[in-house]
């Protein structure tokens, strides 16, 4: 903006620029977040969806785009979205990568509807690993909205994670065990209906306990 404040020769030049960069900003800040949402509900739709679809090679090759689609998006171009990754998201993508790869070249069933279990795996790893080294996994989310965290929210933020991690490893396991002896069609809709209900069903319980229940007790703590 600098540069084309020095161009324009005019102290009130870069206003109307500013505003239209602002404008243009605007509508591409709201694609981008369209097109995450969207990315982020196509796997479920896509698991659920799979019973119809008698071609494991198919939806393995989807799963793949999808998997680096969701890297990829809104963060420009590919390279950086590379970049970006640490050496955790890294080996959560090669894994979720290799087992659908192993779904293309296989065009096993078993070996898909494993695939949801892999990608709790993965999230148990990812949220882990935050927990083994600092900051956890909320922590860093909820330092977005608030970047100056106490104490008291420091260690809460460190136990949702932990919380988190239980639900991924029961949820990958009960999704194990819907792969290996369940109908393909009860498996696509506990992975691709009833999974996401219970996350959606943690994800309220913990904000109505925060606001009911950690928050007042914080509250109080600093008016002591």
């Amino acid at each position: 903006m600098q540069a084309e404040h020095s161009r324009s020769g005019g102290q009130g030049a870069p206003v109307p620029e500013a505003d239209g960069c602002n404008s243009q900003a605007r509508p591409q800040g709201l694609l981008r977040a369209v097109l995450q949402v969207a990315l982020k509900v196509a796997y479920p739709l896509m698991i659920l969806c799979a019973w119809r679809w008698d071609s494991p090679r198919y939806i393995g090759a989807a799963l793949f785009a999808l998997l680096w689609l969701q890297r990829w998006a809104g963060t420009g171009t590919f390279a950086t979205s590379l970049r970006q990754l640490s050496a955790t998201d890294w080996c959560v993508a090669g894994l979720l990568s290799c087992a659908s790869a192993g779904i293309v070249l296989s065009g096993s069933e078993l070996l898909l509807h494993l695939y949801p279990s892999f990608v709790n795996l993965g999230l148990l790893v990812a949220f882990g690993a935050t927990l083994a080294r600092g900051p956890s996994m909320i922590e860093k989310f909820a330092r977005m909205g608030n970047p100056a965290l106490g104490a008291h929210a420091v260690q809460y933020t460190r136990r949702v994670t932990q919380m988190w991690c239980v639900f991924f490893t029961l949820n990958g396991a009960f999704s194990a065990y819907t792969a290996l002896f369940w109908t393909r069609a009860a498996w696509s809709l506990y992975n691709g209906a009833i999974a996401y209900g219970l996350i959606g069903v943690l994800l309220v319980g913990e904000i109505v306990w925060r606001y009911v229940a950690v928050l007042p007790r914080a509250a109080r703590s600093e008016a002591a």
